[in-house]
């Protein structure tokens, strides 16, 4: 069972372009949500959004632009980024075992928008000739593949909100059983159209907007918390055998040491204590570390009423006494919920955390919660924090958990 290395990352995000422009702004608690500038904004009942600064036309010539939803762009521009931070010369890889693993939980939502628009908006039968090829949930994964001459295993994992969590957990487990020698992993999303607004907005899990400061209404543990906030983007990590990363004198950025994945059964929508603390209890033991040595924790940490009190008293469960003393981040304040890629997202985060040897605050923690009443690191990054060992979650609606164990790179 091969070590894994973290060798590339890729982002396309609300927070910036690059790992340290994402941990930059982190840092700093700086929110990317803010009330969205749509032609139908009018239209939800809470116009809020983490959006990125991301046009597709800067990327691809016209013909290619026009086969790619909104979605495909992010993870093809997200994977190149990851490759080239990874500095791999391609060449000489044996491309018959590198493999693609792609999280998305909406998919290709702003053509499916568009077809429906044109089908029963306008009553037009004259649809685009290309809805299907950009519509399929793997084009993503299939156009990194195809870019890349990636030949091994191309896969994509569409989990609701543990979806890019799980790809990259995948990967791991081909990589460290030999199945492989090379992944590029992780998860993207585009859910930032009329009819995915609409449909969260129907859930009555978006959060109201705070008329004072429209970024402070994500406000994940804290008791006035009212909801989600919707993000875009891609996140995407380049995944190799460690001692080959060493071999090629690769940039390290962390090691993938723990994967842990079940199945909540309880209910389709409403987290469980059991569930959670299940898969973060596997998560250490796929990485044999005790309770005792986790030194941070990323968390799920929506903002609803539902997840915020469950999680406290999940990591409670797993963590003892001991879960008082464990900083936890909450960076959906400042990012939203990236949905299919948040878990990919807040995995390069807490390698950045890592790096950085800093806890990142949780955003817009101003009231306290009896129900959540754990270290949160609220409103202000905490620096000179000695993390070894992180862990990172992701819980989904239908009830798959997924949680991934990191190591700081020079601890083993």
């Amino acid at each position: 069972m091969r070590r894994i290395a973290v060798t590339g990352i890729g982002l396309v995000s609300p927070l910036g372009a690059d790992a340290s422009e994402v941990s930059a702004a982190a840092l700093a608690g700086i929110s990317a949500i803010r009330t969205i500038q749509m032609p139908f904004a009018d239209r939800v009942i809470s116009p809020l959004a983490a959006p990125t600064s991301f046009d597709g036309a800067e990327h691809f010539e016209p013909a290619q632009l026009r086969m790619l939803d909104r979605v495909s762009q992010f993870a093809i521009v997200a994977a190149k980024r990851a490759l080239a931070d990874s500095r791999i010369d391609l060449e000489q890889w044996d491309r018959e075992r590198a493999g693609v693993f792609v999280g998305t939980g909406h998919g290709a939502s702003h053509t499916l928008d568009a077809g429906y628009r044109t089908i029963y908006g306008e009553r037009s039968d004259r649809i685009m000739p290309l809805t299907v090829l950009m519509a399929m949930h793997n084009s993503p994964a299939a156009w990194i593949g195809g870019e890349m001459r990636f030949k091994g295993p191309n896969l994509t994992f569409s989990t609701a909100c543990s979806s890019s969590a799980v790809a990259i957990g995948e990967a791991w487990l081909r990589l460290k059983r030999g199945e492989i020698d090379l992944a590029i992993a992780g998860g993207a999303e585009a859910p930032l159209s009329l009819g995915s607004l609409m449909a969260w907005s129907a859930m009555r899990t978006l959060a109201r907007v705070d008329p004072t400061h429209a970024p402070a209404s994500c406000k994940p543990f804290s008791k006035n918390r009212s909801g989600m906030v919707l993000g875009e983007g891609a996140a995407l990590v380049v995944l190799e055998p460690w001692e080959r990363a060493l071999q090629r004198g690769a940039c390290i950025h962390g090691e993938l040491i723990g994967y842990g994945l079940v199945t909540d059964t309880e209910h389709m929508t409403r987290p469980s204590v059991v569930g959670q603390a299940a898969a973060m209890r596997a998560a250490l033991v796929s990485a044999t570390l005790e309770a005792s040595q986790v030194d941070a924790i990323n968390a799920h940490g929506t903002g609803t009423q539902a997840n915020d009190g469950v999680e406290t008293a999940a990591i409670r469960a797993v963590f003892g006494r001991r879960a008082d003393a464990i900083p936890v981040s909450a960076t959906k304040a400042m990012h939203g919920h990236l949905l299919g890629a948040a878990g990919a997202l807040e995995f390069v985060l807490s390698l950045m955390a890592i790096r950085e040897q800093a806890a990142f605050p949780t955003m817009h923690l101003d009231v306290s919660d009896p129900e959540c009443d754990l270290d949160y690191v609220a409103n202000r990054a905490r620096r000179n924090v000695s993390i070894r060992n992180m862990i990172s979650s992701s819980f989904a609606f239908g009830g798959t958990n997924a949680v991934l164990v990191l190591r700081h790179p020079e601890a083993a």
